[in-house]
């Protein structure tokens, strides 16, 4: 689970009555697509014959550029994880975290499941007794990337939803 029951207003944006507005999350999709693209190389490097999780990293972009609508981002995300089912541990990982990368263009509140399954995928590419040092450092290399606008929105995000994201932010 990485979304909360209760949608966070902040994560709506202004035309849906939330408070978030386009600028933010546009900053929110970069944010994320850099979080899944910083462990891309663990899907690839065993599926480099699938395009998908980096096909919905590429949209999530596209989307913030204004070059493609928020339904193909979103179905880009969707495909990157159609790219993750069959495999486990790292690979796996990396592929949700492109996926909710591409899903954030539809519902921002996705950065956050990006962040996390990068930090998971870093987990799971650590060797043996390395992995909560891999993953505090990813961690704290996606803290270190957040764009000054919205690294409070989230801080306090990666805050209450740590719980429901695998505790992975407790960094």
């Amino acid at each position: 689970m990485i979304l909360p029951k209760v949608r966070d207003p902040r994560f709506v944006t202004i035309r849906r009555g939330g408070t978030l507005t386009d600028a933010d999350h546009r900053l929110l999709a970069l944010w994320a697509a850099l979080c899944a693209e910083h462990v891309l190389g663990l899907f690839e490097s065993v599926r480099p014959e699938d395009p998908r999780p980096r096909q919905a990293i590429e949209h999530a972009r596209a989307w913030v550029r204004g070059e493609v609508k928020m339904m193909q981002a979103r179905a880009a995300g969707g495909h990157a994880m159609g790219a993750a089912r069959d495999l486990r541990g790292a690979a796996r990982h990396a592929a949700y975290a492109a996926g909710q990368a591409g899903a954030v263009a539809h519902v921002a509140a996705h950065e956050l499941g990006a962040a996390a399954y990068a930090i998971k995928a870093a987990r799971a590419a650590a060797p043996d007794g390395e992995s909560e040092t891999a993953g505090r450092l990813e961690c704290q290399w996606q803290r270190e990337q957040l764009p000054e606008a919205i690294r409070d929105l989230v801080l306090d995000d990666q805050r209450l939803r740590n719980d429901i994201c695998w505790s992975v932010f407790d960094c």
